[in-house]
């Protein structure tokens, strides 16, 4: 695999940075400790300046500064993003002497300056993006935000609850106009992405109190089982009410109204144009893209490429289980087998969606059984599963995973999409609960925070999706060396999973590169996969919203498979797995060049 000279530099400075030799000869260990020390403190105050700039991300870490506002989503935050990022390259670069630091902080060191260069280069392309989507939508994410984040432990939190619906219309005014913007820069997203936006919006404003009826719209319900919770006066509990019920009715519902105003016309201008290659020099923005998702500098056609050649490997293996199972036939025909056969999916009911939940939980629980055989490091904070919200099940995606509160607040969360109960097919629950909960990304994410030692950067703002969704893929895998997938089916399902990873760098690729169109991707996807056509239809419709973030995933898993394999190559017997997941997991999230290094480093000193 080939990586950018950024890169190529980066793993030089690593290399040298991980021995002593590297350090000037008259710098001393004090010396290398105190300017250490130096740049972690400056590492924090930055971290501590940007989290001052997002009362969002102040309420994700488990604080209460700034309880009852949305982020500035503005041109001049933007702008002044790119300041900070430039003031804080020329600190670096010229404050700072990367060979006297320890080897942990000159990690850190690339790292950060990698982010202000990344921040730099992107601003160019700060438009080339959808605010309303189905993915991560600002119309689905405020109510999920004050539905699953924002806690409420007193009335001061009731009633920033209340400020934040109330600043739901300036901060959807912006909104309109950052649209506006993106418009005027020819970036407009396809028609299908705005009926979905409508279809969302409209369903938030459904219920009490903007109509008669039985149901309360979702903030509501949930504003109020919050405030029933806390130890106060009814009178005071239906003051709150109150004042809730007018914000809803006096704010947010004119700013959703008004959305979706603009959208529907803005959908007269829309077209069917799917890819990144409609934009204004569409095709350097998606190298950028590809490059961002995979840390790596595959070019659009070497991962193409990649993708075709892993979808064969994988339908070789599904072959050999297809005559496992005695199935008679191609393995077309047993996708369709496995896609309609009623045995593999619960009942389409509340009782089958709980039967699910439960399954899904009894998988976690057991593998959280068996987590010593593969970890020395397990993350204190919890796990729980729970079924994605109505008001958003219809557009969001399969599963998905939200990290713990820092403070032991809010549990790690793996959410199961069962809005379509014949897109979640019994097989692939193994699959799917291994890399969304445990050993997946809750061990990642939440061990992450828990590191001690990183700058705050790293531990709670590091995100390089090839490393996460790799590891999350990788832990897919891993499960069944222990023997954890029950049947042929289950392995079939695991398989399956793999084979949708795969034939993402296929569609991702194809749409934003090759001009595909959104039906050529989901008619690849129904010939090559056994997955339903509403999971085919919505990966299709994500691939068009987030260009190159889903080649991540496959990308990543080779890397880590590539590196313990080469691990149990050299050392052999010394060999230990959970060794190897300590050094994987040991330092946060990683580019994969990074990454790569530390294993390296690991092997040698495993030899000594």
């Amino acid at each position: 695999m080939k990586y950018c000279f950024s890169y190529i530099l980066l793993s030089l400075v690593l290399i040298c940075s991980s021995c002593k030799n590297n350090q000037t000869d008259d710098v001393s260990p004090e010396a290398i400790a105190q300017n250490s020390k130096a740049l972690n403190n400056w590492f924090d105050a930055q971290f501590n300046e940007d989290v001052a700039q997002s009362p969002q991300w102040q309420t994700e870490l488990g604080m209460k500064t700034n309880y009852g506002q949305w982020d500035d989503i503005s041109s001049k935050q933007t702008s002044e993003e790119l300041d900070r990022a430039k003031e804080r390259l020329k600190h670096l670069e010229n404050e700072v002497d990367p060979e006297t630091l320890d080897s942990v902080t000159a990690v850190s060191y690339i790292l950060y300056k990698r982010n202000m260069e990344q921040i730099v280069e992107e601003y160019e392309y700060r438009f080339y993006n959808y605010p309303v989507n189905q993915m991560y939508g600002l119309h689905a994410e405020v109510p999920a935000f004050l539905i699953n984040k924002h806690r409420i432990d007193s009335v001061a939190d009731a009633e920033a609850y209340i400020s934040r619906i109330k600043n739901v219309k300036p901060l959807f005014t912006e909104l309109r106009n950052q649209l506006g913007i993106r418009e005027s820069n020819l970036i407009v997203p396809p028609r299908f992405v705005l009926d979905h936006v409508l279809e969302a919006s409209t369903n938030l404003l459904k219920g009490r109190p903007f109509e008669k009826s039985s149901d309360q719209m979702p903030l509501l319900a949930d504003f109020e089982s919050k405030i029933n919770k806390l130890d106060i006066a009814a009178a005071e509990k239906d003051l709150l009410m109150q004042e809730a019920t007018a914000a809803l009715v006096d704010s947010l519902q004119p700013a959703y109204t008004e959305l979706i105003a603009f959208v529907e016309n803005q959908k007269q201008r829309a077209t069917t144009d799917d890819g990144a290659w409609k934009f204004p020099r569409g095709d350097k923005f998606y190298q950028i893209a590809l490059n961002k998702a995979t840390t790596t500098n595959m070019t659009a056609e070497e991962i193409h490429e990649l993708g075709l050649n892993e979808v064969a490997r994988i339908h070789g293996e599904m072959k050999a289980i297809m005559e496992q199972t005695g199935f008679e036939g191609t393995l077309q025909e047993f996708f369709e087998f496995m896609r309609t056969d009623d045995r593999f999916y619960y009942e389409d009911s509340d009782a089958g969606r709980e039967a699910y939940l439960n399954k899904a939980k009894a998988i976690i629980d057991q593998m959280r059984g068996r987590l010593d055989e593969l970890f020395i490091t397990k993350p204190k904070a919890e796990i729980v599963v729970k079924q994605v919200e109505p008001f958003r099940e219809k557009s969001a995606g399969k599963a998905f995973y939200n990290s713990p509160a820092p403070d032991g607040s809010r549990p790690g969360i793996y959410y199961a999409n069962l809005y379509d109960i014949k897109a979640m097919p019994k097989y692939q629950m193994q699959a799917l609960a291994y890399h969304e909960g445990i050993p997946g990304h809750h061990m990642q994410l939440a061990i992450a925070q828990e590191l001690n030692g990183l700058p705050k950067f790293r531990k709670f703002g590091g995100y390089y999706t090839a490393y996460i969704e790799g590891w999350g893929l990788y832990c897919e895998y891993v499960p069944k060396e222990m023997g954890m997938y029950d049947d042929p089916y289950s392995d079939f399902g695991r398989l399956a999973m793999e084979l949708w990873r795969a034939c993402r760098l296929v569609v991702d690729t194809g749409i934003h590169d090759k001009k595909w169109t959104r039906e050529e991707g989901i008619a690849y996807y129904k010939e090559n996969t056994p997955n339903a056509e509403s999971d085919c239809i919505k990966m299709v419709e994500r691939h068009i919203v987030m260009p190159g973030q889903a080649t991540a995933y496959k990308v990543g898993m080779n890397k880590i498979l590539e590196l313990r394999i080469k691990a149990e190559n050299e050392l052999g017997e010394n060999f230990d797995v959970r060794k190897f997941h300590e050094v994987i997991l040991g330092q946060g999230a990683l580019p994969l060049d990074v990454l790569e290094n530390r294993v390296n480093n690991y092997i040698a000193a495993s030899k000594e």
